[in-house]
């Protein structure tokens, strides 16, 4: 598959978020406020992308050359957790408000399921070194892109007239599904149309 092509399926077709539905954890707790979740989104995007390329290098280069391909799921997860641990500590000494703000949610970048899912994905793909890293970079940015649009809606949503029961993370749910809708429209055959 072309760089194109990985892009726009981890972008639109395969949004991890909307299609898949990992990571909805950090998905509806960041998406209340746009500042938080532009922080999120990087975070995201720096650690899925690194994540995938350097899960790919250790598939490739030590767990296939010495038979033990079985340790790749144990072996993703602890790469991911420090990385989530640079990520953390980098906010947290760089941006001390994004690092409050953030909360709780950041740390569970370590058990968002998203992030191991393209570590896996590219693996059991073939991908080389770079398709790994673009699949990475393009699922983060898709990730990005979801909580973005999710964090306008609910910041225009306080602002509007909603019945009680609705109110906070039912309407958040309800909103999310309506996306989920929208971006069934991207498929395949449209990715087959533009690319070739």
């Amino acid at each position: 598959m072309t760089y194109v092509g990985i892009i726009i399926t981890f972008v639109f077709i395969n949004n991890f978020l909307l299609s898949q539905f990992l990571g909805l954890c950090p998905f509806i707790g960041v998406s209340k406020n746009m500042g938080p979740a532009i922080g999120m989104g990087f975070a995201v995007i720096f650690v899925m992308s690194l994540a995938s390329l350097i899960t790919w290098m250790i598939y490739a280069w030590i767990l296939i050359p010495l038979g033990i391909t079985y340790l790749q799921t144990i072996t993703f997860i602890l790469v991911i957790a420090g990385l989530v641990q640079l990520v953390e500590m980098a906010i947290q000494k760089t941006a001390p408000p994004l690092y409050k703000a953030l909360g709780i949610y950041l740390p569970l970048i370590t058990t968002n399921c998203a992030v191991l899912g393209i570590a896996l994905i590219a693996v059991r793909s073939n991908y080389g070194a770079m398709e790994s890293f673009v699949a990475g970079i393009s699922a983060g940015g898709g990730f990005l892109l979801v909580l973005l649009l999710m964090a306008s809606i609910r910041e225009k949503l306080d602002t509007e007239w909603i019945p009680k029961v609705f109110k906070g993370e039912p309407i958040a749910f309800v909103t999310a599904g309506l996306m989920a809708l929208a971006f069934m429209a991207f498929d395949k055959a449209l990715l087959r149309n533009l690319i070739g």
